[in-house]
């Protein structure tokens, strides 16, 4: 058995080789793509269970796959980069990346935060004992299939760094958190106080789940502080 399925994407064979034996040396299944045609042709042959994405596909725009696969797919993506631009990297995180890192990198640190994204999206594949499920503003949050869907049976579709930020939320209502609390919550991507990707989460998140994302009513941004979920969740 596998540890999951990664999909390499980088122009260069070189890196896409050195990746594929890194990964596939902690048991990772790999597959590989070195252009957007070929990203489209692997994600239609079956479900991966992430994606490696780098940024300079020669005349290609990675931000621009990403959001592409992002619009379609749920798949956690990492971006990597040799630029290491902040802008990029606020950019990627805001339209879904899972995280992000720059070249040069070490393998080690690659491989744990695969490890780390992994995690996260493990309880997707079922309901855990202990799932629980959540009803608030016409909403019913399923912590054990990590599903979103109206009182109506309608689905609503959220990435997986969407998904856990809402379940912060919802499980700490009427409590004002900071960003620093956010990302200890979420124990995601490094954290500095310029980093605006935990803002860039809640306006995602936002367009998902509030009927007027400009005029929020359900995460509401307390000024100098942080957020607050001022719905009152019940569990079902």
């Amino acid at each position: 058995m596998t540890a999951g399925h990664i999909l390499v994407v980088d122009d260069d064979p070189k890196v896409r080789a050195l990746l594929r034996r890194c990964f596939e040396a902690e048991g990772y299944a790999v597959a590989e793509a070195g252009n957007g045609k070929e990203l489209r042709e692997q994600l239609e042959r079956g479900p991966v269970s992430l994606i490696t994405l780098d940024l300079g596909l020669g005349s290609e725009n990675g931000l621009d796959l990403a959001r592409e696969v992002r619009a379609r797919h749920t798949v956690p993506i990492i971006m990597l980069t040799g630029k290491g631009d902040p802008i990029d990297r606020i950019v990627g995180l805001e339209i879904g990346a899972d995280d992000y890192l720059a070249k040069p990198f070490e393998l080690r640190e690659l491989l744990a935060r695969v490890r780390a994204v992994l995690r996260r999206t493990l309880a997707a594949t079922g309901p855990t004992p202990s799932a629980v499920r959540y009803s608030f503003e016409g909403w019913i949050m399923d912590a054990g299939r990590r599903s979103l869907t109206r009182d109506s049976g309608e689905a609503r579709e959220l990435t997986t760094s969407e998904f856990n930020l809402l379940e912060v939320f919802v499980k700490r209502p009427q409590r004002v958190l900071s960003r620093d609390d956010i990302m200890d919550l979420l124990k995601g991507h490094d954290w500095s106080p310029l980093d605006r990707s935990v803002d860039n989460l809640v306006a995602r998140l936002r367009k998902k789940i509030e009927p007027d994302p400009d005029q929020p009513r359900l995460i509401k941004t307390v000024r100098g502080v942080g957020y607050m979920f001022t719905g009152e969740p019940k569990r079902l």
